[in-house]
């Protein structure tokens, strides 16, 4: 249900509950409702990647969000506000709906109130703050759906990259501090478990395509261009892109993302903190995003204005650095008269998100501590289980 480039919004109040309508049975048999809910905090590929084998599933997916209190009571203090991870979400391309508000623990009666099938969830376990499945219901009642884990990156896992930054240099790819990290990313003082311990992504040709809307440009389409690094894709990101998508009715915009080693130069530190293929997904999975041009040249060329048959190009408010050779990287589009600077409104930077983490950094830390801790008791207890089982099997042979 979209509205002027936005998705509806539902607030988590039974008396504003739009469900009623859409559960006639002449709706029901046509379409097939889908419900997914979470954190979605520090939104990345991962999440996207959730919600698009969610809505494979389905017709019409539905996204509940939980609040901060609710995140701050069973994991932790999350690392944006509620209003900044509705929006994240609302801006992903395979989201029909969300639900502001939405309860930690998933039940029927959630289901049944927005009319959905049933909830999909991915194949690790989320738990309450006494260690409980908050899907336990809806497994029991078969209304539960598990779609598969993007290997290779999660909050926890981000989290962990943006503490390491006050520990080496993107640079010291090879120390041994580093790559203590890289073996341990996002893990605890243990680090065993399969769901907090993140394993390297791969990045193949398939994922690509699946994230990508494949759409060509179309007669009387304005095809915007934009550039930077898009690192940790934010909520900054989102109101920029929804602002450039805003300066015409028939836009098409294309974001070219800069390689490691060239954002890396200009600006320094320990960044990027995702990599290209990374950045990649996160962006194409943004609804305001046409097309990614990867590993895009930092110097905006005529050549590539001709290429993509550029009509306007954007940049936001934040500082331009100059190219190797000091020169203004957007001097071709000034002088063709098609250079436009946005505001969005939002100052957000990913500079501003790792002083966040940094500004909590004990906080952070013990929530990760604790998230693996929780999940190595919900493996050791299903191990124990299993050989229960196991035993049950032996026995009843005998």
């Amino acid at each position: 249900m979209m509205k002027n480039g936005h998705v509806d919004v539902i607030t988590n109040d039974v008396s504003s509950a739009p469900a009623a309508a859409a559960c006639s049975p002449e709706k029901r048999r046509r379409t097939v409702r889908v419900w997914c809910d979470g954190c979605y905090d520090m939104v990345h590929y991962g999440h996207s990647n959730q919600l698009r084998q969610a809505k494979a599933m389905g017709d019409y997916l539905i996204v509940g969000v939980h609040t901060d209190e609710e995140i701050s009571k069973h994991k932790g203090p999350p690392v944006f506000t509620q209003a900044e991870r509705y929006k994240m979400v609302r801006a992903i391309k395979w989201v029909d709906e969300i639900v502001e508000g939405a309860p930690y623990v998933t039940t029927l009666e959630t289901l049944d109130k927005y009319c959905c099938d049933f909830c999909v969830h991915g194949d690790d376990i989320t738990l309450t703050v006494d260690g409980k499945d908050t899907y336990e219901e809806v497994k029991k009642s078969g209304r539960y759906r598990e779609c598969k884990r993007t290997q290779g990156v999660s909050t926890t896992d981000l989290v962990g990259r943006m503490l390491l930054m006050t520990k080496a240099h993107h640079s010291n790819m090879g120390s041994s501090d580093y790559q203590q990290y890289t073996d341990n990313f996002g893990r605890g003082p243990k680090g065993h478990s399969p769901w907090t311990g993140v394993s390297q992504f791969l990045q193949t040709s398939q994922k690509i395509i699946q994230f990508a809307s494949g759409k060509e440009p179309q007669p009387g389409d304005t095809i915007i261009y934009v550039a930077g690094a898009f690192d940790l894709f934010h909520i900054g990101h989102v109101d920029f892109l929804d602002a450039v998508s805003q300066l015409s009715e028939k836009p098409y915009v294309i974001v070219g993302l800069h390689f490691d080693q060239e954002v890396n130069r200009y600006k320094g530190k320990n960044y990027p903190i995702m990599n290209i293929h990374e950045r990649t997904l996160s962006v194409l999975a943004c609804r305001y995003v046409s097309e990614v041009v990867i590993g895009a040249p930092y110097a905006i060329t005529k050549d590539l204005l001709e290429h993509f048959k550029v009509d306007l190009v954007c940049h936001g408010k934040t500082e331009v650095f100059p190219d190797k050779d000091g020169s203004d990287p957007y001097a071709v589009p000034r002088k063709m008269g098609i250079l436009q600077t946005m505001d969005s409104g939002n100052s957000l930077t990913t500079d501003g998100i790792v002083q966040r983490i940094i500004k909590n950094r004990l906080l952070f830390e013990a929530r990760n501590q604790n998230k693996e801790i929780k999940e190595m008791a919900v493996i050791q207890a299903m191990n124990r289980r299993e050989e229960e089982k196991a035993k049950e099997r032996e026995q009843a042979v005998l």
